[in-house]
């Protein structure tokens, strides 16, 4: 049966004047449910959060693929639309293939009807070849350390074990780690996410214009959802208020001795 509201959303509290759109992008074997912390930290922060469905990154015929997430995102996006439109800034957040299907989408022209956002989040893209081995528990170190994520997991009757051994189209990737992103965009890479490729990552960020990649200590490759997950959401929640700021940072620090 079909899911009648292929979304989740999340609410700035109450009394609260909303301070932007955040589209949640899940990838390979996620759910929904695996961005239900996130979301909520988010939104208590004062964003609307929607988190949407995994695309389906369909290897033959990649373009056709892009082009139906581009719709759903479309539709995804418009359907957070209040009286007086979409409340900006509209920021889309994408884990692993999610981050490759938003780039992918970004990164190349002709698609109609995709709303342009103001920046991204890039979370865990993964690298060319790069795959999971090893039964449940072995993904399951691939992904995190978190015990609560890992249980989260687990739990969820949904997830697709064995999903991060799906090969990523090669055309994605290409046109993830190469198309032209000219919105900001914040890179987040866990440093013992070894389905990561860390040297493309840093030429990635250097190739664009505003960009900003952050490596996260310790973390493996559900950089949004592993152990330091509070500091990835304090990272994720800086780069946002920077953004309303013009990218200029609201906070420098004058000295330190840490």
């Amino acid at each position: 049966m079909t899911d009648p509201v292929p979304h989740t959303d999340h609410h700035a509290p109450e009394g609260l004047r909303t301070r932007g759109t955040l589209v949640v992008v899940p990838g390979r074997g996620e759910t929904r449910t695996t961005y239900t912390r996130l979301g909520r930290r988010l939104a208590a922060d004062a964003y609307r959060v929607r988190v949407i469905d995994a695309p389906d990154l369909d290897s033959a015929d990649p373009a056709g693929a892009l082009a139906r997430f581009g719709a759903l995102l479309a539709d995804a996006v418009e359907g957070t639309a209040a009286e007086d439109g979409v409340v900006g800034p509209l920021v889309l957040i994408g884990a692993d293939t999610g981050a490759v299907a938003v780039a992918g989408l970004l990164g190349r022209a002709g698609f109609p009807g995709v709303r342009q956002p103001d920046a991204v989040v890039l979370a865990g893209l993964p690298g060319r070849g790069a795959g999971a081995v090893g039964g449940w528990e072995g993904e399951l170190e691939v992904r995190t350390s978190c015990p609560t994520h890992r249980g989260t997991l687990t739990e969820d009757a949904e997830v697709r074990r064995g999903s991060l051994a799906d090969a990523v189209p090669d055309a994605l990737l290409a046109a993830a780690y190469e198309g032209d992103i000219v919105v900001p965009a914040l890179l987040l890479v866990g440093d013992d996410d070894p389905l990561a490729d860390h040297d493309a990552l840093a030429r990635r960020a250097k190739s664009l214009t505003r960009a900003r990649l952050a490596v996260v200590r310790g973390a493996h490759h559900d950089v949004l959802n592993d152990l330091q997950h509070r500091s990835v959401a304090a990272e994720t929640v800086t780069f946002l208020e920077n953004l309303r700021n013009d990218l200029v940072p609201l906070i420098g620090v004058e000295t330190s001795a840490w």
